[in-house]
């Protein structure tokens, strides 16, 4: 066989290749982001686990206690998680939503296996908006039966989980699971 058929082949299977990845490339790049979906969770309908903390950038003492009475949606992130990273900037726009609405929710962040330093690095890069505590040796990600980030929780005025999300949240699904939340609390009138 010369080398000049050997090369012939191989230029297809390289050509094959090549198709195959920019092909691949395409579906990724066009691909609609992945949402985050609602999961049965045992503590749906029951009294959210306490999550105290303190603040990883002011200092400040967060309790979840001191926010009964207010819908309050809970956030389990890392930095080094890319789906986390995909949410933040719908979070940031859900929180600005949040804090120009009446009555609206408040947030609390929580870090899940990662450094605070890193953790405070990757709040400070997408605008350190509302309270993020961090969670050593897991334990509040134990009470909440998280076992991976990003995991969201959105927990009712009378301190009940209302919805449980995992993967990243986008701000039209966070808005979707508070309006249900908010209907499912509103009193029933005898019209």
């Amino acid at each position: 066989m010369t080398g000049r058929s050997r090369r012939h082949p191989t230029r297809w299977v390289a050509g094959g290749v090549l198709v195959v990845l920019v092909v691949v490339g395409v579906v990724l790049a066009t691909r609609t982001p992945q949402e985050a979906t609602a999961v049965a969770s045992p503590l749906l309908g029951r009294t959210a686990p306490e999550l105290n903390g303190t603040d990883l950038s002011t200092g400040s003492t967060v309790s979840l206690a001191a926010l009964r009475g207010h819908y309050v949606v809970i956030n389990f992130f890392a930095s080094w998680c890319i789906p986390c990273q995909e949410e933040a900037p719908d979070l940031a726009r859900f929180h600005y939503e949040q804090t120009h609405a009446t009555d609206g929710a408040d947030m609390v962040s929580v870090v899940f296996h990662d450094t605070s330093a890193t953790a405070r690095a990757f709040l400070r890069k997408n605008g350190d908006l509302w309270p993020a505590v961090s969670d050593p040796g897991g334990s509040i990600a134990e009470h909440y039966g998280v076992t991976a980030p990003p995991t969201t929780f959105v927990v009712a005025p009378s301190g009940r989980v209302a919805a449980v999300l995992v993967g990243p949240a986008t701000q039209k699904n966070l808005d979707s699971f508070l309006k249900a939340a908010r209907a499912q609390q509103a009193p029933v009138s005898s019209g």
